[in-house]
């Protein structure tokens, strides 16, 4: 009883908040968020607050959760319109509230617009966290998410972005200029998801107070009994380098596992995504802006990873188990971070000059075009930013390797492989001989 009175608690703190995020929206006069661009348009048209539209348009969203739900559809959903009632009649309340506040000169309006899109992120957050219900617009995503197993994210940005569509529509249709969606729409559609996600990584007690779990924040604790007791050589590389051949290298000489693609094998039987899901979405992040606001949309009322994180994760987990079965080769995925604590470790970085990984990219990847100087930037920038995400690392910086080899400097795979395997200190190299009480090299 105690925790359910703290969730309606959050939850109508939550609900105030947007409320009121709204309103300086409207204040700020540069255009309102998407959620809300239908009712703002339509009040200017017709005798009925913003609140009062913004429960019709969201019971109409709770209509259509019947309709596809039909005898699924419960007492959870129709609890949202709960929250939507007090959401609009909160609007209303809060232009009451600040109708005396103005601003006039552009540089107060932009405050203003940011101030309601932090109000409004800090509302979703708390919503989220209450776990009791979701407003009718995000239950529709996840009605549709779930029953026609559609990504939330990109369900979040399609709705939102049909909501400003017509908000656009019907601002010239019905009024005959363009009122409500202006560069403050576009602020709260860029914005509000980061900032949803900012809080969430900084308010942690929250879910503590309210017997939350927290997901993915221990996924890779505690760390395998034999994670420290063999060799494991990890192999960083730029695009065309020939990491995987020097890998592959090394494994053979010191017959030992080998991991690469195989990885993709293991983390698609774990995880339950496909091998080419994985092959175009491992070891790079999401470049468009599209991509970016499903990202940022997974922040909104689902409060779980994206699956670019959980691929991470799981990936994570497969490198550290397959490091404490036995000695192996592993090559990317960030497996040197990864394996940071295992003092058995020998990390190598693998790069070449721009002609010979093109050489190689068209004779021994098959890659028939020739690959442009911008396009080897773009592939190793994204590893970059990857890295840089997920550990907080330069992928480049050296002091993160043991050795840096200079692929384009040898004959063969097999010679830089003989070079790397003379460099590994002989305690990692045969951790098992080391004298006892003696830490091994890092």
């Amino acid at each position: 009883m105690k925790r359910t009175f703290k969730r309606i608690l959050v939850a109508i703190v939550g609900i105030g908040f947007m409320a009121f995020g709204v309103a300086f929206s409207v204040k700020a006069n540069l255009g309102v968020s998407p959620i809300s661009c239908i009712p703002y348009i339509y009040s200017l048209k017709f005798d009925l607050t913003i609140g009062e539209l913004t429960i019709l348009m969201n019971s109409l969203f709770v209509l259509a959760q019947f309709l596809i739900l039909r005898r699924k559809f419960t007492l959870l959903h129709l609890s949202q319109m709960l929250a939507v009632t007090v959401f609009g009649f909160g609007i209303d309340l809060a232009m009451m509230v600040i109708d005396d506040i103005n601003a006039n000169a552009y540089v107060w309006q932009l405050l203003m617009c940011l101030l309601s899109c932090v109000l409004i992120a800090f509302g979703v957050f708390l919503l989220v966290k209450a776990k009791l219900t979701y407003l009718p617009g995000d239950g529709l995503a996840v009605v549709v998410s779930d029953t026609f197993n559609k990504p939330f994210g990109k369900l979040k940005v399609t709705l939102d972005s049909s909501m400003v569509i017509v908000g656009l529509a019907s601002s010239f249709l019905f009024l005959h200029r363009l009122e409500g969606i202006r560069e403050g729409t576009v602020i709260a559609a860029l914005l509000v998801g980061s900032l949803v996600r900012f809080y969430n990584s900084r308010i942690l007690r929250l879910d503590a107070w309210l017997g939350n779990d927290i997901p993915g924040r221990t996924a890779l604790e505690p760390l395998p009994e034999g994670l420290n007791r063999y060799l494991v050589v990890t192999i960083s590389r730029e695009y065309g380098s020939g990491g995987h051949g020097i890998g592959q290298a090394i494994a053979r000489k010191l017959g030992i596992a080998f991991y690469d693609r195989e990885l993709i094998d293991i983390t698609a039987q774990q995880s339950g995504f496909t091998e080419d899901y994985i092959r175009e979405n491992e070891q790079k992040l999401a470049g468009t802006l599209l991509d970016e606001l499903y990202m940022q949309n997974y922040a909104y009322v689902q409060d779980k990873l994206p699956p670019s994180d959980v691929l991470f994760l799981v990936q994570s987990k497969i490198i550290r188990d397959v490091g404490s079965r036995g000695p192996c080769v592993i090559v990317g995925r960030c497996a040197n971070f990864v394996l940071k604590r295992n003092p058995n470790c020998f990390n190598v970085f693998v790069h070449a000059d721009e002609e010979y990984r093109r050489s190689k990219i068209i004779h021994e990847y098959g890659v028939e075009s020739l690959v442009s100087g911008k396009e080897l930037e773009k592939l190793d920038r994204e590893r970059a930013n990857y890295c840089l995400k997920y550990t907080g690392e330069d992928w480049r910086d050296a002091t993160n390797y043991h050795l840096t080899v200079d692929s384009s400097l040898y004959d063969s795979d097999e010679e830089i492989a003989d070079r790397i395997i003379a460099m590994i200190p002989e305690d990692i190299l045969h951790p098992e001989t080391a004298p006892a009480g003696l830490p091994s090299a890092a």
